[in-house]
Parts: structure tokens; sequence; C-alpha cells
């Protein structure tokens, strides 16, 4: 059995942070696969040979080519939100017996606001320091943390509404 590049081993231990972020940023499932792996790619490529992109530079990169994809194809966009409107996009990879836990955590996920959202994202799935999400999100590093707060404050609320 062959031994895993440098390049194979980042992209195995980051490939599900940087597409749970990119699914979050566009409204279909092949658009956040294709923005990450063009995202990946422009990164390798800026680095010195044999280098590894920072992380945080790649999760930046999604977002702008993001942010651009919505201005181009917004019509196209909404034509398949409405047609995939009956798929579920899981925020984990789950077990059948976490089904339950996964579907009540994304629609708590999804009730919050996107800004908390996105940085609770980057912190726990991306593993990012609020220095990293600041760089990614062009916020002050203060402003990463409180909306970190104030997301984890709505998620515990919305818990206790839940389990109540």
């Amino acid at each position: 059995m062959p031994v895993p590049s440098d390049w194979e081993a980042w992209l195995v231990q980051h490939a599900p942070a940087l597409l749970l972020f990119a699914r979050q940023q566009t409204r279909c499932e092949s658009d956040a696969q294709d923005l990450v792996q063009d995202a990946v790619i422009e990164c390798w490529r800026r680095q010195p040979q044999g280098g590894i992109p920072q992380l945080g530079l790649v999760f930046a990169t999604i977002r702008h080519r993001a942010i651009d994809l919505a201005r181009s194809n917004t019509r196209r966009t909404h034509r398949e939100l409405a047609a995939n409107q009956h798929l579920a996009q899981y925020w984990f990879d789950s077990d059948v017996e976490d089904r339950e836990r996964t579907r009540l955590i994304e629609d708590a996920m999804r009730q919050i606001s996107e800004l908390y959202r996105e940085v609770i994202t980057l912190k726990v799935w991306g593993g990012l320091t609020f220095a990293e999400i600041a760089s990614v999100l062009d916020i002050p590093q203060n402003t990463a943390a409180s909306r970190y707060r104030y997301g984890l404050a709505e998620l515990r609320k919305l818990a206790r509404e839940v389990f109540v």
C-alpha cells in the first residue's frame, strides 16, 4: 500500500471542515465541492514547491470564491435550491443512532444568525483560532470572539427550548 504524500494527508485532515464551511457559503452541495476543490488548488499553487497552504488562507479563498459565485449565478442558485429542497444537508457525518441529535443541532445552527454560524463553524469544525477567524472573515479578533460567545449562548437557549 502506498504511503500518502503530505498533501494527501493534509487534505484528509482538513477536507471535512473545508466542505462544511463551503456548504454554508453556497446553496448546493455540488457548488460547495467545486469551491473546496478550486480553493485548495489555487492556494496550493501559491505555495513554494512542496509547501503546505495555510488553512486560514484556504477558508478565506473559499469565502471569496463563494461571494463571486453568488453574484454571477443568482438565478441558477435559486433554481437549484427549489429543486433540491427535499434533500437534507447534514452538518456532520453521523451514524444511524445519532441522526436525531444531528438533526436537532442542524436545526439550531440554521436558526442562529449567519454571523454567529460562520464563526462557530470555523472555530469548532475548522479548528481555527480567533485571530485566524478574524483574518478569514475580515473582522476584528474581539468581534470574532464575541460572535462565538453570542452564538453559543443562542445555541444553549435553543437547546433549552427543545429539551424542556
